[in-house]
């Protein structure tokens, strides 16, 4: 699957590390994600997400319903491997 992208920030906070990216042309969405790993004043850790995209072509925009399951998929991989790296549970 080809997909471009560039990470466009990064962030290296005593309390909040990671990365955002941008797509570029020849993605099949277009939009941003981020994936940060931040802690809060009560000492937990959250793995936190965020993504906002549109459809970049056509054909993108009739299979919207598929293109959102798959982008769920994605970020239940994401996750997983977090957890893995983490020891947590799966």
């Amino acid at each position: 699957m080809f997909a471009p992208c560039r990470v466009v920030w990064t962030v290296d906070d005593l309390d909040r590390t990671g990365f955002g990216y941008g797509t570029l042309p020849g993605h099949p969405e277009r939009g941003e994600e981020s994936f940060t790993v931040e802690r809060n004043t009560a000492g937990e850790v959250w793995f936190v997400v965020r993504a906002f995209s549109r459809p970049a072509t056509w054909f993108a925009r009739c299979g919207a319903p598929i293109t959102r399951r798959v982008q769920k998929n994605f970020t239940d991989v994401y996750v997983q491997a977090l957890r893995s790296t983490a020891g947590g549970q799966s």
